[in-house]
């Protein structure tokens, strides 16, 4: 129930929590009142006075930022930051107001018209000032405006601008201030915060007494209702997840903003002025109270490093601070875990424990206070009603508890309350999720071995209805973490990549939820695979379960995927699995990535490559699971982060591993599956005669005809004809591919030493990204390259007019020798930002003999860039290795690249010394292109013989 107003106290302006230490060395008004009179008695008031004034309160101002800004650096806390900051601006502007009406503008016996009261309003009005926040001022008037008000107020504001502060101002009478605030939530909520700052202290005094009978009397259901709207907008702008991996400190869900709404829906309806007033008010425990504490300051004291790091005021943590703002604070590095790493987990628990206050406090005010006018009587007649519901009552459409103390009598209702929301569909009440708060401890070594609370996790986790909505709630509601500690390890863990999106728990409810939007049908045009072949699944448990702990051993400084499969073995009996479940999901979570791992970084032409794989699944239910799992973790690790080439590549690779299983990629499978490809083409170009399409045929080696679908082979042959008819020495072809969201480029040329390189410097120097590329060279030494490329800027199909214009052009050009791609990438070099240059990626190359029966594997990883893959194939060629196939992968900032290569006699790269070779010059073509790195480009280049290069953007192994 909503407080009455005999129980409001009387409004009084809020005490600092303690006293600022040596004030006087921060600033003294005395002092400075003092030293602006001298410089009237020097200057007088002409046109002299006005910039020594400026450079006193400039002076006075430094002096002030310089103490607090050390006091702080040396280990000061953020709370005592904002507040001396704050005590600093009010002293600065308390001093310039009565220098202004005593000197500039005096009047011995001014009227009641010229007389105006200041107010901080705001953060400021609260008597928090970040150092590089804005002012925000109200000038208070009796009425209208005077002339001598309105040059006061000018001359003020302009002294304050010119001192480099941002101020914000309103000039409002009383009555103005009154109508606006009934009329603007924001106007009401910034006079709600206001604070006494100068002048006679009577119209202010009035505003804060009308201002409570006229406004805030009666409102406060439409205050609160206003306010959490207005949180629920902002969350969605910012994503709607407080584990996003640059967090908003101020307005990003569980950061200071949410705090802030706690106040202020506090201070309108209780008139609590700090959190201990919340704990008088009966609102907060002191120790839910000292938890809310510890979480503003430990937000104002990121957001006050913050602001000092960068100079500006700036709220967003971005990841080029994030390790400098955790060094500052104390994190370092240690057990296998960062020191970036260990404070940004810090933040995502206090933005957690943000959440779990400002939810529990705002929704019970909600619960309490709101009945939405739209319900009729006969509604809220029936809505008021209570009924059980298996041991929980059902209050307003919400399942709560009978007592408070029903959680700790059974802690297993704590588990029960969230299946049983689940079953019924309804929400849970936030009485019930204070009392599991203040529970939490209940849940013991005791309720997690008890069979029954498994079974209920086990059904909340497989079950038909949404697993995600209720393993969220129990996750932001601690439960989850309790009741399975291994997954409370995980919560807020954080990877300090660009490529991750979320903490590892929000990625593996995401993924939960995926898996079950997959089963539901709702995702068949994105994954049209999986949407198929998980009803085809027969261990439907093991896969909820194997999603669920994909990723539980994540940050434990070693291999997550063993690590993991160890954590699986030992939970899932517990949780009620078979041996045979339990087998299932070990592998599941050991092997995970796998798949990804295979389809991005294998080459799937080799038949080794899906040989091995299929040693590894060994069954087709295990193919099945495992295709679905990746899709799932793939697409749950961020936006963009899926895409069709993914699906193209895991799409490839399970219906190769399928045919294998089955049988079918034998040599006489391989020789049939030929014969067939070129008897649907003959059907498909009635307007070759025999002797055409014979002459056709035999251009191509067998490996061509397994690459194509019949559409392409056909359009391949008339385009090869057309060549031969017309002479063309270089034939450039563009299709748009929309569904695939990529444009294909067709280049029919002379074979020549370094013609992949040349291309994909082309491709890179016209703002294209190959996503892959099948490169054949035909029986009469022509070069066959169809190329499947990308916006680099957009990450769609390359497709606008001009732009394929300029490429075309480009390729003729650097074919012809008239551009040089080194040069041109050169000019058009792209600067790494500050938050993508703090990610440190070591140059590594990796040589692996057994991968293949037939070439060297080399796998190259470092830091993406545009032009890389035209500088490690240059390498390559420069060595005299014939590159057979690539897969280019990205990860966020980081480039891992696999080349499958041959000697130039045709045969595996074994000498040491070659080896070594090749090591040292792709490390070379891998370090910074204004380097040592760059000369090694320079060099004449080889004929990269029937290259496949297949290249997802953005590409991942999932994880």
């Amino acid at each position: 129930m909503l407080p009455t107003r005999a129980a409001r106290s009387k409004s009084r302006t809020p005490e600092p929590a303690a006293p600022i230490a040596d004030r006087q060395a921060i600033v003294s008004g005395t002092r400075l009142g003092a030293e602006l009179d001298a410089l009237v008695a020097e200057h007088g008031t002409g046109d002299a006075l006005r910039p020594a004034v400026i450079a006193a309160v400039r002076a006075a101002l430094a002096t002030g930022r310089d103490e607090v800004r050390a006091r702080f650096e040396a280990g000061g806390l953020g709370e005592d930051c904002v507040r001396q900051n704050c005590y600093l601006a009010d002293r600065i502007i308390q001093t310039l107001a009565q220098f202004t009406v005593t000197h500039m503008f005096p009047s011995a016996n001014p009227t009641l018209g010229e007389t105006f009261d200041i107010a901080a309003t705001g953060g400021y009005g609260r008597g928090e000032l970040a150092p590089f926040s804005d002012i925000d001022l109200l000038f208070l008037l009796p009425y209208k405006r005077t002339a001598r008000v309105e040059q006061v107020v000018e001359y003020m504001l302009y002294i304050l601008w010119d001192l480099g502060l941002k101020v914000g101002h309103a000039v409002r009478s009383v009555d103005e201030c009154i109508r606006q605030s009934k009329a603007d939530i924001t106007i009401r909520t910034a006079i709600l915060e206001s604070r006494y700052l100068w002048g006679e202290g009577g119209l202010f005094a009035d505003l804060r007494k009308r201002f409570d009978k006229d406004v805030v009397a009666n409102t406060g259901v439409e205050f609160v209702a206003a306010k959490l709207a207005e949180r629920d907008t902002r969350h969605r702008k910012l994503g709607d997840s407080r584990y996003v991996l640059e967090p908003n400190l101020k307005d990003g869900k569980g950061g200071l903003r949410d705090l802030q709404t706690l106040f202020w829906i506090a201070k309108y309806l209780y008139r609590a002025d700090s959190v201990d007033d919340l704990v008088g008010a009966r609102v907060l425990l002191p120790e839910e109270a000292q938890r809310f504490a510890k979480a503003q300051n430990f937000l104002w004291t990121a957001r006050c490093h913050l602001h000092y790091l960068t100079g500006r005021m700036e709220d967003r943590l971005t990841f080029d601070v994030q390790a400098q703002i955790g060094a500052r604070m104390g994190y370092t590095d240690h057990a296998g875990t960062k020191g970036v790493e260990r404070f940004m987990k810090h933040y995502f628990l206090v933005a957690k424990d943000v959440g779990d206050l400002t939810r529990i406090f705002c929704a019970a005010l909600e619960a309490d206070a709101k009945r939405p006018p739209k319900f009729n009587i006969l509604r809220l007649t029936a809505l008021t009603r209570r009924r059980d519901i298996e041991g929980f009552v059902v209050d307003g459409e919400r399942l709560n508890i009978h007592s408070d103390s029903q959680f700790r009598d059974r802690p297993i209702d704590m588990i029960r309350l969230f299946h049983v929301a689940q079953q019924n569909d309804v929400d849970i009440h936030p009485n019930a999720l204070r009392a599991i708060t203040r529970s939490l401890s209940a849940i013991g070594p005791r309720l997690r071995e008890d069979a029954e609370a498994n079974r209920l996790f086990l059904e909340i986790l497989t079950g038909r209805k949404d697993p995600e909505v209720t393993l969220r709630r129990m996750n932001e509601a601690g439960v989850l973490a309790r009741f399975i500690p291994d997954f409370g390890r995980v919560v807020a863990q954080m990877q300090y990549d660009m490529y991750h999106v979320f903490t590892v728990d929000e990625h593996t409810l995401f993924a939960i939820g995926i898996l079950h939007k997959i089963e539901q049908g709702l995702l068949k045009d994105e994954l049209p695979l999986t949407s198929e072949v998980i009803h085809k699944v027969v261990s439907r448990r093991a896969l909820y379960v194997a999603v669920l702990l994909h990723d539980i051993a994540k940050g434990r400084g070693g291999d997550h995927s063993v690590l993991g499969a160890r954590v699986a073995e030992k939970l899932c009996p517990r949780l009620g699995l078979t041996a045979e479940e339990t087998e299932t999901v070990a592998w599941l979570v050991r092997w995970h990535l796998a798949m990804s791992f295979t389809a991005f970084k294998r080459d799937l032409e080799d038949d080794k490559t899906v040989r091995d794989f299929v040693a590894l699944v060994q069954s087709p239910e295990r193919l099945k699971l495992l295709v679905t799992l990746t899709a799932a973790d793939i697409r749950a690790v961020g936006p963009g982060r899926w895409n069709n080439w993914k699906a193209t590549l895991l799409r490839e690779l399970y219906h190769r591993s399928e045919e294998l299983m089955s049988g079918g990629m034998t040599a006489e499978g391989r020789e049939r599956r030929i014969r067939i490809a070129q008897r649907k083409l003959r059907e498909d170009l009635p307007d070759f005669d025999d002797p055409a399409f014979e002459h056709a045929a035999n251009l191509h080696y067998p490996a061509y005809w397994l690459s194509f679908d019949t559409d392409t082979l056909a359009h391949h042959a008339r385009l090869i004809r057309m060549a031969e008819v017309e002479g063309r020495a270089l034939t450039v072809d563009t299709r748009i591919d929309r569904a695939r969201a990529v444009t294909e480029v067709t280049i029919l040329t002379a074979d020549h030493h370094g013609l992949v390189s040349r291309l994909a410097g082309a491709f890179a120097a016209s703002g294209a990204d190959i996503v892959d590329a099948k490169i054949f060279t035909l029986t009469n030494g022509t070069a066959l390259d169809v190329f499947s490329v990308q916006d680099a800027a957009s990450g769609g199909a390359f497709e606008q007019g001009d732009k394929l214009a300029r490429l075309s052009v480009t390729i003729e050009r650097v074919l012809s020798g008239q551009l040089k791609p080194l040069q041109e990438l050169a000019n058009r070099k792209t600067v790494l930002s500050s938050r993508t240059r703090v990610f440190h990626v070591p140059p590594r190359v990796l040589i692996d003999n057994n991968a293949s029966t037939t070439h060297t594997v080399i796998e190259v990883n470092g830091r993406d860039r545009p032009g890389l893959l035209y500088g490690l194939t240059r390498a390559l060629s420069d060595l005299t290795l014939q590159i057979s196939s690539a897969k280019i992968a990205t990860f966020g900032e980081k480039a891992i690249d696999v080349f499958y290569v041959k000697d130039v006699f045709g045969l595996k790269v074994t000498h040491e010394a070659k080896l070594a070779q090749v090591r040292e010059r792709l490390l070379h073509a891998l370090a910074d292109p204004e380097g040592a790195g760059a000369a090694a480009l320079h060099r004449p280049r080889t004929r990269d013989k029937a290259a496949t290069v297949k290249k997802p953007k953005p590409m991942d192994a999932a994880d």
